[in-house]
């Protein structure tokens, strides 16, 4: 319209054009990958010092959006110090037999925390002085699939076979029939009740049957910090799924002690993913964790959640772990981590526990509130601008902007409006989501107002400061008011209450301050095509922007933020996932926990609210 308005009126074209360019680039968000690589590397500089090391700079925005993590028990719930506890001799063994076929049967290089609690528990009690030496001929370490640790050694010229391992395997590999087992799984069970991890040592002849010793429990404390952690997760709107490979009693004890009381075997998911729909995704919400878990175990929790919808952060640390921690949106890898899991991960912690995730979680969402205001403020000052000068054409006849003043304002404050990278925020207390709809129609409203204040303010300089005859003036007019309206507004946009309610940054301050006095000095330079106003124009156009954005926009952005944003949630079907999953759980409970009924559970349970919710909303309709 402009373009053929200036046409019809014989404007030249040697100033339509770089004006018409200008405000083309004006309108495209050229410094918005500059904000967020800015804002992604001070957010990383910020975590380094907190022990968490960002592989990926946009992992620190998906933390922003993550609303459910999976972790480890041992070394992120646990202090990963297994100790042993208790030695339980069988027939002739004594203690000291079953520890030194143990600590045989471990070996201190693979680091695995049980081999160095046996090692360790037979040099407290000497369980080596005053034996002949042994020598390890061959060595195979712990197999998820055999679930046990195996090796051959030499002693006094004899060759010795000696395991440990999961009690039943062990006692198979021994011979032992199956009332046996089953009396010893209930010695297990009592103490798995506890917390207590319990393993089964056996000795024999390199090629023959080897011999039941005892039993061995041991224990790995919860960290002192994990539960008021788990529950600092909980309040942010992220619940934690807690993953290990124990047995469910074992799983079940430790989870109560930090807040995670329904944990579930991991068979039970598998057996819900042949389900058609959503059910099986949906049995995940119903879950605190689950328990005798293999590392590939995890690729497969993770998948689900991610298809029922959720932003999937995930620990790891070892080589299996790699496809779950690259496939999770935040692939989180702990201190103790292998290399090729670090590799895979997107984010690395330098401290074993939870404390570094809440920090990644905050940190991402202080990144995420920092761009959405460049967003928010870009939306409304690109509205200003080209209205501005689009309806001041109009109505006047005259371009009231030069473009060498328009691509001075676009470079001035698109660099200050960096330091937004900088900047206080509070992090918000709910995973964040890219659907800012709301936000944008905030964004609207305020560039139409500031429009209107613009061109009011326009109409006064036109009218009493002679600027209808004075081109030179009137460009130094639109562009201060350009210049004080684009800082007054970020000022404002930053803050989703009221603009008092944080104060800025000092970095960003100083740059907001240095744009606003660079911009004046250089009108009363008298730059070309910037004729200097005298010095009370100038202040009647600062006091005139800072009242408008701080004074009446600040009020209106607080409205429609109050109107607006809530309402693209409120339109949302309830969600009664929880509802379901708690009931789903009582009746897993009042079965006398029957594992293998969790599919039949959760249909029951979701019938059962879904037509409760029914009837509640059958007399709400009616009574409207």
């Amino acid at each position: 319209m402009v373009i053929v308005l200036s046409l019809i009126r014989g404007a030249p074209l040697v100033e339509m054009v770089p004006l018409m360019l200008v405000l083309l680039m004006s309108a495209v968000p050229v410094a918005l990958p500059v904000m967020f690589t800015v804002s992604m590397a001070m957010g990383s500089k910020e975590l380094a010092k907190r022990g968490v090391l960002v592989t990926r700079l946009s992992a620190a925005e998906d933390a922003a959006t993550m609303d459910v993590l999976c972790v480890d028990k041992t070394g992120t719930i646990t202090m990963n110090q297994l100790a042993i506890t208790g030695v339980i001799p069988l027939e002739r063994a004594t203690e000291a037999d079953v520890l030194f076929a143990g600590a045989l049967a471990s070996q201190a290089a693979n680091q695995d925390p049980i081999d160095l609690a046996f090692l360790t528990a037979a040099k407290e009690r000497h369980i080596f002085d005053n034996l002949p030496k042994a020598t390890p001929v061959s060595f195979a370490p712990f197999d998820a699939k055999n679930r046990r640790t195996e090796a051959v050694v030499e002693q006094n010229g004899q060759r010795l076979h000696v395991m440990k391992g999961a009690v039943r395997t062990v006692a198979e590999a021994c011979g032992l029939q199956p009332p046996a087992i089953e009396t010893l799984e209930a010695r297990v069970t009592a103490s798995a009740a506890k917390g207590y991890r319990t393993l089964a040592v056996a000795r024999g002849p390199e090629t023959g049957t080897p011999a039941l010793l005892g039993l061995v429990s041991l224990y790995d404390p919860p960290r002192p910090d994990a539960k008021q952690l788990i529950a600092e997760l909980q309040d942010l709107g992220v619940p934690v799924k807690m993953l290990t490979g124990d047995a469910l009693p074992v799983a079940r004890e430790i989870g109560k002690g930090v807040g995670l009381p329904n944990i579930r075997r991991v068979a039970d998911l598998k057996a819900a993913g042949a389900l058609a729909g959503n059910k099986a995704v949906d049995l995940l919400a119903g879950a605190d964790g689950f328990a005798e878990v293999y590392p590939e175990d995890k690729y497969i929790v993770v998948q689900h959640l991610q298809a029922s919808g959720h932003v999937t952060g995930m620990t790891g640390d070892g080589v299996n772990d790699a496809p779950a921690l690259r496939q999770a949106e935040v692939g989180i890898a702990v201190s103790n981590a292998t290399d090729v899991a670090k590799g895979a991960a997107s984010v690395v912690l330098t401290e074993p526990g939870l404390t570094n995730i809440v920090a990644l979680v905050e940190q991402g969402r202080t990144i995420y509130q920092r761009i959405l205001t460049w967003i928010i403020n870009k939306i409304s000052r690109t509205i200003l601008k080209a209205a501005f000068v689009a309806i001041a054409f109009v109505v006047t006849g005259k371009f009231v902007v030069s473009a060498f003043a328009m691509l001075l304002l676009v470079f001035m404050t698109d660099f200050a409006k960096i330091s937004l990278a900088t900047d206080n925020v509070r992090p918000s207390k709910k995973p964040e989501t890219w659907n800012i709809g709301g936000f944008i129609t905030v964004s609207v409203v305020l560039g139409i107002a500031m429009v209107a204040e613009t061109l009011l303010l326009l109409w006064v300089g036109w009218s009493h400061f002679g600027l209808a005859t004075n081109s030179n003036a009137l460009y130094t007019f639109s562009f201060l008011l350009l210049l004080y309206f684009a800082v007054f507004s970020v000022v404002s946009a930053r803050e989703r209450s009221w603009f008092w309610a944080t104060l800025p940054s000092k970095t960003f301050l100083l740059a907001l301050t240095a744009d606003a006095l660079t911009g004046t000095v250089l009108t009363f330079v008298g730059l070309p095509g910037l004729k200097p106003l005298s010095w009370w124009q100038t202040v009647a156009v600062f006091v005139y922007a800072m009242v408008a954005c701080l004074g009446l926009n600040d009020a209106v952005k607080v409205a429609m933020i109050k109107w607006r944003v809530p309402s693209a949630v409120a339109k949302k079907s309830v969600d009664v996932t929880s509802q379901i999953a708690k009931r789903a759980y009582e009746l897993y409970e009042k079965r006398g926990r029957q594992d293998g009924r969790a599919v039949q559970d959760w249909e029951q349970a979701e019938h059962e609210i879904r037509k409760d919710q029914v009837g509640r909303e059958r007399p709400a309709s009616k009574a409207s």
